[in-house]
């Protein structure tokens, strides 16, 4: 299975190589991540691993989560995710941290995309509208959306107005440049999803 790992976006920086070559970078804090429970197919019908990132107050947690991390010696934390088994040495109460991965990997970043709220054809797609002169009432409307007699309904996927950005947006291919382990630091080449402090999943590519 391949590596993964929860973390959060930083910001974006710039990374010098050593001919000179400046190329954008995202700063990303990966990890520690505990592994919280380990599912097997015998018992749970698939094999994962369940990560818990972020420390937080054990009163923000329900009494049933918090007495299950207790019994597993864990403490509290805010955020879980599921992913493969890529350790099969990982057990319960394991720390993973950011050297699982090595520079010059790649890796799909998740996360959840800037929200713009509400925005119009234009906008969200790219539609050209009309012209702006010669009384023309026709500018940034998206225009027709079906026929009345046939099929008599707007069809499904219709690209109209709406909310923009956002959702979970998954970024393929990106390379890792640095790896700082002492910060849990990681420095991963072009954009990642989302503003400053965005949750992200960071797995093998």
């Amino acid at each position: 299975m391949k590596k993964a790992l929860i973390g959060r976006k930083i910001g974006m920086t710039q990374f010098i190589h050593e001919d000179g070559t400046v190329i954008p970078v995202t700063v990303c804090e990966l990890g520690p991540c505990v592994v919280v429970q380990k599912k097997s197919r015998e018992r749970d019908g698939y094999a994962a691993l369940k990560l818990g990132y972020v420390d937080v107050k054990e009163q923000r947690l329900s009494k049933a989560l918090m007495s299950d991390l207790k019994k597993k010696g864990i403490k509290p934390l805010r955020i879980f995710r599921e992913v493969g088994v890529f350790d099969d040495t990982l057990d319960t109460g394991s720390v993973v941290t950011c050297s699982i991965f090595a520079e010059n990997d790649f890796v799909n970043v998740s996360g959840i995309s800037k929200g713009k709220g509400f925005a119009g054809v234009v906008r969200r797609y790219g539609f050209g509208g009309g012209r702006e002169t010669h009384g023309s009432t026709f500018h940034r409307a998206p225009g027709s959306i079906g026929a009345c007699a046939f099929p008599s309904e707007v069809w499904r996927g219709q690209r109209m107005p709406g909310r923009l950005g956002n959702k979970t947006v998954t970024v393929k291919n990106l390379k890792i440049v640095k790896i700082l382990e002492d910060k849990n630091i990681v420095l991963i080449s072009g954009a990642v999803p989302g503003r400053r402090n965005t949750l992200i999943t960071v797995c093998e590519g």
